[in-house]
């Protein structure tokens, strides 16, 4: 080992001892450094003493024992982020995703008013990983890895919402079925025999679970490598200490760190105090609770918004859980990486940042006003318009409550249990064929054509119905998935930010109980999904009847449903606004208040010193006889002149003459 010393003792300089510090070629260079300089904690090194690296340096990227050489090559931030952007891409595929399109499939198979479906390993992913993020890269760059992971993670479900659309046109049973009659529509040669039914009909049942299994085989295979990284990568500590100053401090007294002390109490204190430290930071709580609304958003829209589309526009579910795949990849992905750009490039901090969020979320009220767009609802035989009324070709429509039919079809002895829906050459919709006084099938017609219905006209030119509902003539999805995909794009771009300084205004120590306290918060509040179902729900006007009860949802008030939309859109909004202006006026740092505090005691200190200098002068005044100079002459730094000039402010000796 060779050794360089450059220290040059003098006789009036102090003592000088060295630090030895490793360089790029393996040698050591020593380092002159005073002794008050000294680390007192630091030892200095015996003769033939080796130095060991720090324990960030020596924990090795393996598994347990097994630590191969080659693998050290991926210990850095680039490559965790490599891994965590396919973990959370494929996590929001499934939780996000798949879930949100095979909704009203599952519904229909199981016959459910509503099926929620949540992934329990979302939290230490997106609590864990990005603290993990956090702590190993600069101040300057986390909010960009972090920004690029969580656009990653907005991707998944877009293509959980493409994937499982395609799915969703194979039948359930495709793997059991010996298909030989009715042709697919994503495969020709893949048909299912025995059935009357195909993709375009409201009764087809999609292979909705194809998505889950392979999306679990990539996410096992995932976890293999995310297991291999160490606890720490190199210079963490070094970013830890830099993140340290824009913590929020309160008034009084510096935020705390608690230590963990052995044993379950010690471990019970910590905890204790942990909570303590952050529920009594306000702009802590104001972003979550931001957090929390613009999240519920995120999750109704999400679930329900293929649904909406859906009735709103008289789609099939498949092509409407496409559109919101096409508007959630540029918007998700790109609203994502977009805020964690900008808290970059404009080297942000947690006040701009703050301001940022709140700066792009007040243009969404306007935006979300396109839920005023409403498209009339279909005529629908017994639903909002009567048998005879649909006979002799009205168009006037109003819902009748119950579902109600008509002599036209009493000899068919039809049930409601079979649902089934037609269109009429009259461009109305009929429960069923039996419901619509079919008497006829015209065979080899695809789509399932039906002939002599006595229900939708008295001429025999006009007999006819087709399988499946009758599709819509509004014309306003072109407007509307514009405006929705910019209030999307609004809202991912302040949530990457949110989650920064979320991250920046806690103790280095409790950033990963931080997050589980935010995830805690919004998922206890009122849930998105739940919420949006609810208000969804209400404005059902036929339900299923399934052994006397409530099934899935036939056909929706398109009116109540969007202006249900939009209630709960602008009370979202407003909230996560108002909660990010408090999160921006609570905010305080450690060097704010102690310079808050000298000024303070700065002002005190001179108004006391002002009226005691004010007072000994006044005092001395009075005890010397009139016209004595000598006691005049002796009047020091800030004492009060006799002529009436107030105190001296050159803080000088000064004689006045009369």
């Amino acid at each position: 080992m060779t050794f360089v010393n450059n220290s040059h003792s003098t006789e009036n300089s102090p003592m000088l001892k060295e630090e030895i510090l490793p360089v790029k070629n393996g040698d050591y260079l020593m380092i002159p450094c005073s002794e008050e300089d000294m680390d007192p904690k630091v030892k200095p090194l015996e003769h033939g003493e080796e130095i060991k690296p720090s324990d960030e340096e020596s924990e090795l990227c393996g598994w347990r024992s097994c630590q191969p050489q080659i693998c050290q090559v991926f210990r850095r931030p680039g490559w965790m982020l490599f891994w965590l952007c396919w973990a959370g891409a494929i996590q929001g595929m499934v939780v996000n995703g798949f879930v949100n399109v095979v909704i009203s499939t599952v519904e229909r198979r199981y016959d459910m008013s509503r099926q929620f479906l949540h992934g329990a390993g979302a939290a230490p992913l997106y609590t864990l990983g990005v603290t993990y993020l956090d702590e190993n890269l600069p101040l300057r760059s986390s909010s960009m890895y972090i920004g690029i992971f969580y656009a990653f993670a907005i991707v998944g479900p877009a293509i959980g919402y493409l994937a499982g659309g395609a799915f969703l046109n194979l039948y359930v049973d495709f793997d059991s079925v010996n298909t030989t009659s009715i042709p697919n529509s994503i495969s020709p040669r893949l048909v299912v025999p025995s059935l009357s039914i195909n993709s375009l009909s409201p009764r087809w049942v999609g292979a909705w679970w194809v998505g889950f299994l392979l999306s679990g085989i990539l996410a096992l295979m995932i976890s293999i490598p995310i297991c291999g990284f160490p606890t720490s990568l190199p210079g963490s500590e070094k970013y830890k200490a830099e993140k340290e100053k824009e913590v929020y401090s309160s008034n009084t007294k510096k935020v705390a760190t608690t230590e963990i002390v052995p044993g379950t109490k010690g471990k019970l204190l910590h905890v204790w105090s942990a909570v303590k430290v952050l529920l009594t930071n306000p702009t802590f709580m104001c972003l979550n609770l931001a957090a929390a609304a613009e999240g519920n958003i995120l999750a109704g829209f999400a679930t329900f918004a293929p649904k909406f589309i859906e009735y709103q526009f008289a789609l099939q579910s498949s092509t409407a859980a496409m559109y919101i795949g096409y508007v959630a990849v540029p918007c998700g992905g790109g609203g994502t990486f977009l805020g964690g750009y900008l808290v970059k490039r404009f080297n942000l901090g947690i006040k701009g940042i703050i301001g940022l969020c709140l700066g792009v979320t007040l243009p969404c009220f306007a935006c979300v006003l396109i839920f005023l767009i409403n498209c009339e609802n279909v005529p629908f035989a017994g639903v909002n318009i009567p048998y005879p009324k649909a006979l002799n070709g009205s168009t006037k429509m109003e819902f009748l409550g119950i579902f109600m039919t008509d002599s036209c079809s009493d000899n068919c002895h039809c049930s409601t249990e079979d649902f089934n829906p037609v269109c009429g050459d009259n461009n109305v919709i009929y429960y069923s064929p039996c419901y619509a006084g079919c008497q006829n099938l015209i065979p080899d017609s695809n789509p399932q054509q039906y002939a002599n219905c006595s229900c939708i006209s008295t001429e025999p030119s006009g007999m006819h119905a087709t399988m499946g509902k009758c599709g819509a003539s509004c014309t306003y999805l072109p407007i509307f998935l514009p405006v929705f995909a910019l209030v999307m794009l609004l809202t991912f771009v302040a949530s990457m930010p949110a989650l920064t300084a979320t991250l920046r205004c806690v103790p280095q120590k409790e950033r990963s109980f931080a997050l589980g306290i935010q995830w805690i918060i919004a998922r206890c509040s009122i849930p998105g999904p739940i919420l949006f179902g609810k208000l969804i729900d209400i404005t059902c006007k036929l339900w299923q009847d399934s052994c006397g009860e409530d099934g899935s949802c036939f056909i929706y008030d398109n009116r109540s449903m969007s202006h249900n939309m939009l209630a709960v859109a602008l009370s979202g909004k407003f909230l996560s606004s108002l909660f990010f202006f408090l999160a921006l006026k609570f905010y305080k740092t450690c060097d704010e208040n102690s310079n808050s505090t000298k000024i303070n005691k700065t002002k005190q200190n001179g108004s006391t010193n002002h009226n005691s200098n004010k007072n000994s002068g006044d005092k001395r005044l009075k005890d010397d006889p009139p016209g004595d100079q000598t006691s005049l002459n002796k009047l020091g730094n800030g004492d009060v002149k006799q002529n009436g000039n107030g105190l001296n402010q050159n803080g000088q000796n000064e004689s006045t003459d009369f």
